[in-house]
C-alpha cells in the first residue's frame, strides 16, 4: 500500500501529484507509489498540457476538492512534468485532515 503523498510544510502542506492531462475528465485516481516507494496523488483533467491550461486546471481541481482558494494552491517544483509538488496554504493540521480524507488514507 502507498504511503502518504504529502507533508508538513511551512504555512501549509506539500502535496505530491502524478498528473495525467487529456485525462477525459477531471478526477482522482487514488495514491500511486512509484518503483522507488515514492506515493504521489494520481490526478488526471480534461484540459491539455498546453499554454498551461493542465495546471490551471489542477489547481482548480485541487483547490475545489479540498475547500480551498485557488490562491491558496501553488504549483512548486515540476511546472513541466508530470510530477508536481503543489503547496497549500493553510493549517497544516487541518490540511492533512482534509487531504487524508480525500485520497481514502
Amino acid at each position: 500500500m502507498a504511503g502518504a503523498p504529502f507533508r508538513a510544510a511551512p504555512d501549509g502542506v506539500v502535496l505530491v501529484v502524478r498528473l495525467t492531462p487529456r485525462g477525459g475528465r477531471d478526477g482522482l485516481g487514488g495514491v500511486v507509489e512509484d518503483g522507488a516507494g515514492h506515493s504521489a496523488a494520481a490526478i488526471r483533467v480534461a484540459a491539455p498540457a498546453v499554454e498551461g491550461a493542465a495546471n490551471r486546471a489542477l489547481v482548480r481541481y485541487v483547490a475545489a476538492a479540498l475547500g480551498l482558494p485557488a490562491s491558496a494552491v501553488r504549483i512548486r517544483r515540476g511546472e513541466t512534468g508530470r510530477l508536481k509538488h503543489l503547496h497549500l496554504d493553510g493549517e497544516t493540521a487541518v490540511l492533512e485532515a482534509r487531504l487524508a480524507a480525500w485520497l481514502g488514507l
